[in-house]
């Protein structure tokens, strides 16, 4: 297609330079290079963000995976998960964010199945929206996991509690008010475990002031801990 270039006194002629152009190269269009380029160069800092992101998040666990106070804390409450399971306890989770999200992901993988065919392990999450909203609009948001914990948690069961400051309200309530009934406290947190760390039975806490690595490493102690569960009570058939 002819090009028009505005002319001096407002009219249009055909840009002449674009058609001798597309003659001698059918597939030249103007500016197509540029764009190109331009097109290269974004992917290449969006490949340099990707690598530096898994570069960080790979940095982390590797130093984690060495840190014999982290890996102590992992698998001391991987034995305390165990020993719920065994008593017949319920494991029960709560976190807000994504650290709901992965009070979830724990549970479903524990009721329904992680990586084998076994028996449903006994798991809640503190997550049901109509509980939620009607405790968060009649009472207080603040409070919403605490009536939980008082109401199903026992001293034959387990709070994992998750929180990457260590320093939500609603989280440290909860605890609370599962420890007044005798229930075990499993903290996930990150930073310096904020408060929450010393309100656990075992707190694992990731050393990082980046949310994101945070969760990162919580997903993976979550994945820890149903290997654990499945190889070591002999459920699975």
């Amino acid at each position: 297609m002819t090009s028009l270039v505005k002319g001096s006194r407002g009219s249009y002629t055909p840009n002449t330079q674009n058609v001798e152009k597309q003659a001698l190269f059918p597939f030249y269009k103007p500016y197509t290079i540029l764009q190109t380029v331009s097109g290269y160069l974004n992917g290449q800092r969006m490949e340099t963000t990707v690598q530096a992101i898994l570069s960080e998040s790979a940095n982390l666990k590797a130093t984690l995976s060495n840190d014999p106070k982290f890996i102590n804390s992992v698998s001391g409450a991987a034995e305390k998960l165990a020993a719920c399971v065994k008593a017949g306890g319920t494991i029960f989770a709560c976190g807000n964010g994504g650290s709901t999200c992965d009070a979830m992901h724990l549970c479903e993988e524990l009721v329904a199945r992680y990586k084998r065919n076994r028996p449903g392990i006994k798991a809640m999450h503190f997550m049901d929206s109509g509980v939620l909203t009607c405790w968060g609009n009649d009472v207080a948001f603040d409070d919403a996991f605490a009536r939980y914990a008082e109401t199903f948690c026992t001293s034959k069961d387990v709070l994992v509690a998750i929180s990457t400051s260590g320093n939500s309200k609603n989280v440290l309530k909860a605890v609370s008010a599962a420890k007044a009934k005798g229930c075990l406290i499993i903290g996930l947190a990150g930073k310096d475990g904020g408060q929450l760390a010393s309100q656990c039975d075992v707190a694992v806490v990731v050393p990082s002031q980046a949310t994101e690595r945070i969760q990162e490493v919580h997903i993976t102690c979550i994945h820890a801990w149903c290997e654990l569960l499945e190889t070591s009570l002999g459920l699975a058939s």
